[in-house]
């Protein structure tokens, strides 16, 4: 059963704006994700290009292009959708794998899944 991890206050993430980081267990690994709102709605993503395993963003928390439509990963220029993670141009194997999130009573959840569980310090 998925269980609801707070990550934010809803006013953290802006529309195309800098995001929130977090980290997860994806697959028995610690990842680093993020988390963007695009067009008012909030969505989350594995820090990981599709084209190369490695992490996106150009500056920390800075995942959008200039124009404030895709998603860009710095190194090779791949482009993602930010509502959906599909690849949107330059040299992407796949989509973006998503992370579910829920906004309620102005705080941002990210949802677990059979292989995404929290982060927990030693």
């Amino acid at each position: 059963m998925s269980e609801a991890i707070p990550l934010c206050h809803s006013v953290d993430l802006q529309d195309s704006g800098l995001a929130v980081p977090f980290d997860v267990i994806y697959g028995g690994q610690t990842c680093r994700a993020f988390a963007v709102r695009y067009k008012g709605t909030v969505h989350a993503y594995l820090n990981r290009c599709s084209h190369v395993a490695m992490e996106m963003d150009y500056q920390p928390n800075r995942f959008f292009d200039a124009s404030g439509q895709f998603l860009i990963c710095a190194t090779h220029g791949a482009m993602y959708r930010p509502e959906s993670g599909a690849c949107a141009g330059g040299p992407c194997n796949g989509g973006l794998i998503p992370i579910t999130l829920s906004e309620q009573g102005g705080v941002v959840h990210w949802h677990t899944d059979f292989n995404l569980k929290p982060f927990e310090f030693p």
